[in-house]
């Protein structure tokens, strides 16, 4: 945010503004500079002006006639422009900034301008730590119902004004008069509204008295004609009338006023509220006209704003200092009476939480459950040891920290229950979170599948001919069903905007094969995105990937492997072991790169060919029996099926051409060697942590024993596949399987993610 040096040494002074006729504002879709824009544009002055993105607001400064472009160039500027600023943009790396550096076009603050648009007017100024926005709108609404016709200037968009501006005709102008940065120094105030007083922007001001420094000189600039009216239940208030020579006014909450504003939820705004009537009393409004509007006023955006009643309300607060959070958590407590409060909130800057976090700890305690989300932390660098996390340990109620806001609409969603009243809390982009959960809670209609196929393995075609039949089988089953080639968007940069927000997948089903695929990638980018996906999580795809650590393991349990050696690309010399031998890579899909040796002259050649898959190759003995494969669903080992090649090796043609190979299911083998490859299979699946549907290929001897040769953690799903063979003969069609594989992955999801403390 703005320092005291940038203040002082590069803004140009207020006078400047005199000699002015064009102007460009920075970030003027946001409420404050959109209402800016306005008021100059219709003081006839030339506006124009930049933000990050397209929003209502700019469509409806354009209609006005002002020129606003998407995008921080500084090609906007043009020399005889001034350039206005909010204390939020970096001087240092806004290219607005250094543009007009070059073009020697001054800068002017948004206060200054503010005030010099007010120069004309009688300003009532409303400042204070804690409720300026909603004062400043009931000092307003009262004025208004009194017929004063006030100009009004707030933080925050208010319905009922029609935005953050309202411009009367009358002498008066009500405005927020922030002390974050010393903004309402720029103003020339006729009375100042002090609400109260307590140690915030500690990253400015940096100790109490030098904040109260900054008020007091701000009352000062008091004319003689004018008063304080300041809140005589609050001690920094009263410190601060007490050191006056203006005029000053107490208000307080008494037996009197409080009946008559019961209609307004919290004691905090019913405080509000007397500012406001005694700001009507003293310009000698009609007390009834005035009480009336206060009572009707509608409130401003974010201030304890109801989105949605109903079994579950929704409300968006910008409460962001403990005072303010227990006033507000108050206010709901007697707006929903008895109903489970859940909090959902974003602390706002570390140097803010630095000093407060046993008081965030004891405040957000009132509510009934707490979601905390990381820091928002504008301009400031993370500070060691301040943290949420900090914040969490202190709380005294059921919570759950979730440090990645995007994920709060999800994680709130899954908790909420019926009756509940959902606030999103805070002063950063927790603004965000209100409408995100009510699409989240919106979400509905036919289950969404993601069917990613394709990817950049050798095996690519495969998948893209799974991807097709599983997406078409679910199609037919009702769901809707969105095919994405995850390789080709991320290596093409189109956007991955169907996996996230509210109409992303309830699941992901993978039909993709071999490296980048089923060794755990894919999975790992699921994870970060935070979806259910069919198949195994990534440690067990990337152990079952590795053949020779698969084979590791499984010996390790018990279970019989072929014997094998691993050779790395440039070595030379190694012992091989008897022949006959299959060479393969060691970490791709089952058949890419395969080879069936039975001359030691051929090693070479054949280990070149596996080579040019990875840098790993399996020179393995090749076990004489009848192959077989045996799925796993879950817990459930599926009938074997027997392999027979027209060509007698079980190849990469073999496997996927149509016709080359023989399936046989249930495998013509005795009833003992069945319940034993069956056995195997379970126990290979369990020992290397395998989920959903996985395919044990196996050589049985002819003595009857079974040597585990792989473990595929995504079996492919095409016409020729053996999985979906062997479902069929289990009583499953294809259909079925693809829903179980579907329901399967999201009931794992919802086990793991369904956890509060």
């Amino acid at each position: 945010m703005r320092t005291k040096a940038e203040i002082e040494g590069c803004f140009a002074p207020r006078e400047a503004l005199d000699q002015v006729r064009s102007f460009v504002l920075v970030g003027i879709g946001g409420a404050g500079m959109s209402g800016i824009a306005r008021m100059l544009h219709r003081a006839g002055l030339e506006v124009r002006g930049t933000d990050a993105v397209e929003s209502d607001v700019t469509e409806d400064l354009r209609r006005l006639g002002l020129v606003v472009s998407i995008g921080h160039t500084g090609d906007i500027l043009r020399p005889g422009d001034a350039l206005v600023l909010t204390d939020a943009i970096e001087l240092g790396t806004s290219p607005e900034v250094a543009r007009a550096r070059e073009l020697a076009v001054p800068l002017f603050r948004r206060s200054q301008v503010l005030g010099w648009l007010l120069r004309s007017r009688k300003t009532i100024a409303i400042t204070g730590t804690h409720g300026k926005t909603t004062t400043t709108g009931l000092v307003g609404a009262a004025l208004v119902g009194a017929g004063l016709d006030p100009t009004i200037v707030v933080g925050a968009e208010v319905p009922d004004f029609g935005g953050a501006v309202r411009e009367g005709s009358g002498e008066w102008a009500v405005v927020e008069a922030c002390e974050a940065y010393d903004g309402l120094r720029d103003l020339d105030p006729q009375i100042v509204v002090l609400t109260n007083l307590e140690l915030d922007h500690v990253d400015f001001h940096e100790s109490m008295e030098a904040l109260e420094q900054s008020v007091r000189d701000f009352v000062e600039r008091i004319p003689s004609t004018g008063s304080l009216i300041y809140c005589s239940e609050d001690a920094g208030a009263c410190r601060i009338a007490s050191t006056s020579a203006k005029a000053a006014l107490p208000y307080e909450l008494d037996q009197a006023t409080a009946p008559q504003l019961a209609r307004l939820p919290g004691r905090h705004n019913r405080l509000n509220a007397t500012a406001a009537m005694k700001v009507a009393e003293l310009l000698g409004a009609p007390y009834d006209a005035a009480l009336r509007a206060v009572e009707a006023f509608g409130g401003a955006g974010r201030r304890l704003e109801i989105l949605r009643e109903g079994p579950i309300a929704v409300v968006d607060d910008y409460a962001h200092h403990p005072t303010e959070i227990e006033a507000s958590i108050g206010a709901l407590r007697e707006r929903f009476p008895g109903r489970r409060l859940v909090v959902v909130y974003q602390p706002h800057l570390y140097s803010r939480t630095a000093g407060a976090i046993p008081e965030f700890a004891r405040t957000l305690s009132l509510a009934d459950f707490v979601v905390l989300t990381d820091i928002y932390p504008a301009r400031e660098v993370p500070m060691p040891g301040v943290s949420s996390a900090r914040i969490v340990e202190g709380l005294t109620v059921p919570s759950r920290y979730v440090p990645q806001r995007h994920l709060l609409p999800r994680a709130v969603a899954a908790l909420a229950e019926p009756g509940d009243v959902i606030v999103g809390m805070g002063a950063g982009t927790i603004a965000e979170f209100a409408p995100a959960f009510l699409a989240e809670l919106d979400r509905g209609g036919p289950l969404r599948v993601a069917v990613v196929y394709g990817g950049d393995s050798a095996e690519r075609e495969i998948s893209l001919h799974s991807g097709s039949q599983v997406a078409e089988a679910l199609a037919a089953s009702g769901c809707r069903v969105t095919t994405i080639d995850v390789s080709e968007r991320l290596l093409t940069g189109t956007a991955l905007d169907v996996l996230v927000g509210p109409n992303r997948p309830d699941v992901v089903f993978l039909t993709v094969h071999g490296t980048n695929a089923e060794d755990g990638a894919i999975q790992g980018l699921l994870e970060l995105l935070h979806l259910p996906y069919t198949g195994s999580g990534i440690a067990a795809s990337a152990l079952a990937m590795d053949k020779e650590g698969t084979k590791r393991l499984l010996a390790g349990h018990g279970l019989p492997v072929p014997r094998g050696v691993v050779v790395k690309q440039g070595e030379v010399s190694f012992d091989f072991l008897p022949g006959p031998w299959v060479i393969k890579p060691n970490k791709q899909g089952s058949t890419v790169g395969l080879s069936f040796v039975d001359d030691e002259a051929a090693l070479p050649p054949a280990i070149a060919k596996a080579l040019a898959y990875g840098e790993e190759v399996l020179v393995e003995e090749r076990v004489a029996g009848t192959e077989i494969s045996v799925p796993v669903l879950g817990d459930r080992a599926l009938p074997a099926v027997e392999i027979v090649p027209a060509s007698g090796r079980y190849d990469f043609a073999a496997k996927y051409l149509p016709g080359a190979t023989e399936e046989i299911c249930p495998a013509r083998l005795p009833a003992d060697v069945l319940r034993r490859a069956e056995d195997y299979s379970l126990r290979a699946h369990r020992a290397l942590g395998c989920e959903g549907a996985t395919r044990t290929d196996m050589i049985v001897r002819d003595d009857g024993e079974c040597v585990i040769l792989e473990v595929n953690t995504l079996p492919g799903l095409t016409a020729t596949s053996l999985l979906p063979n062997s479902a069929r003969v289990a009583g499953i069609e294809f259909s079925d399987l693809c829903e179980w594989m579907v329901e399967d992955a999201r009931a794992r999801f919802l086990s793991r993610n369904t956890t509060g403390h």
